[in-house]
């Protein structure tokens, strides 16, 4: 077994415990910080797969930018009631259950599929980079490129115009 698929394996066990320990804390902190812990292991089974450009994507959006938010929401809620957050034998288990219970089977078939049907197309490595995604941005996709940088800086100036009214 190579280094690469060594990494890929340790960053899934370690994306799949990250993620049980954000559904299962109480404390919504601690449940964020696995779920921040999630994201980083997410960029790391990008970069095992080659695509840096994603990789670099879901920590500056994800792990950073909206983990942010989550905690600051998390910070102004009062939670304070914790008797009402407990459940007992709930609907919602019996569903979760079931859906765990699919989601093996999916597997299930996955690993039975034949070996033709297991493996990515020779130029898949190359899709996730960010020389591929600048290609199709500048190329295949410049007008809708340009047409939503436009969008946003409209939406900018508007911004900005809006906060001075409400200065003066």
């Amino acid at each position: 077994m190579s280094l690469q698929v060594a990494l890929f394996f340790l960053f899934g066990i370690g994306a799949i415990a990250s993620a049980i320990g954000t559904i299962t804390r109480r404390n919504p902190v601690a449940a964020a910080v696995n779920l921040i812990v999630h994201f980083f292991m997410l960029a790391g089974l990008y970069l095992t797969l080659q695509a840096q450009f994603l990789a670099i994507l879901q920590i500056l959006v994800y792990a950073g930018a909206i983990m942010v938010l989550v905690v600051f929401v998390i910070m102004l809620l009062n939670l304070g009631n914790e008797e009402a957050l407990r459940e007992q034998f709930t609907l919602r288990k019996v569903l979760g259950a079931a859906i765990a219970a699919i989601f093996i089977l999916q597997l299930g078939v996955l690993f039975n599929a034949s070996p033709s049907q297991r493996y990515l197309s020779p130029n898949a490595a190359s899709l996730g980079t960010a020389e591929s995604i600048g290609q199709a941005l500048f190329t295949t996709y410049l007008f809708p490129f340009e047409a939503i940088s436009l969008l946003l800086l409209a939406a900018l100036v508007g911004a900005i115009i809006l906060a001075k009214r409400k200065v003066e």
